[in-house]
């Protein structure tokens, strides 16, 4: 029996009973937000696969596995979600489902590892999330700029006159590297 009818069978069989006769096969995986997806269509990219599994919850973390050489993915991944009640209604609702004509398999994962990437000895906690957005460089805001301009950030062109002046301050800085570049050039006056 493959693996996808034998987990369909054991959670009709778990339904039939109802909650109150023995504890669930997903409480062995109760400290795990992690589950398995194989069969995944190989043209899927990461974004795909979040799209199809984000119905049962948050998804913080994926891996969907490359090929190292051909970067072409293999047709299976690894889903963090934010919950780990998540990975249950995943598993029950998504395996033997199809996806452009592929049965997906999908089942917990007890012991995850992040994989370990060639140039880090160890994986950074920041990378351990790597679903997330990457938060954008810290720069001062529009509105911080625009009264260290003078301007008045309620004005409704404000940031016309914002891009204007950082134009303008462009130039000026493009301006004076070229002069103090021609000075050092020059020769020396004979005196």
């Amino acid at each position: 029996m493959n693996v996808v009818q034998q987990i369909r069978r054991i959670t009709a069989t778990e339904q039939r009973h109802g909650p109150g006769s023995s504890a669930s096969w997903h409480d062995d995986y109760r400290d795990s937000a992690y589950i398995f997806a194989g069969g995944l269509p190989f043209e899927l990219t990461e974004g795909d696969v979040i799209c199809v599994f984000s119905q049962y919850g948050e998804i913080v973390n994926i891996n969907l596995v490359r090929d190292k050489e051909t970067g072409r993915s293999k047709g299976y991944a690894f889903l963090q979600y934010e919950d780990q009640r998540s990975t249950v209604l995943a598993v029950d609702n998504l395996n033997g489902a199809k996806v452009l004509g592929r049965t997906l398999r999908v089942d917990h994962v007890k012991n995850y590892r992040q994989p370990k990437h060639p140039d880090a000895d160890e994986v950074p906690a920041e990378r351990a999330m790597n679903a997330a957005p990457q938060p954008l460089p810290c720069e001062d805001s529009d509105e911080d700029a625009m009264r260290q301009a003078g301007i008045d950030p309620d004005d409704p062109m404000a940031e016309y006159y914002l891009k204007k002046h950082r134009r303008r301050l462009r130039k000026e800085k493009h301006r004076s590297k070229r002069h103090k570049s021609r000075r050092s050039r020059s020769p020396p006056s004979a005196a």
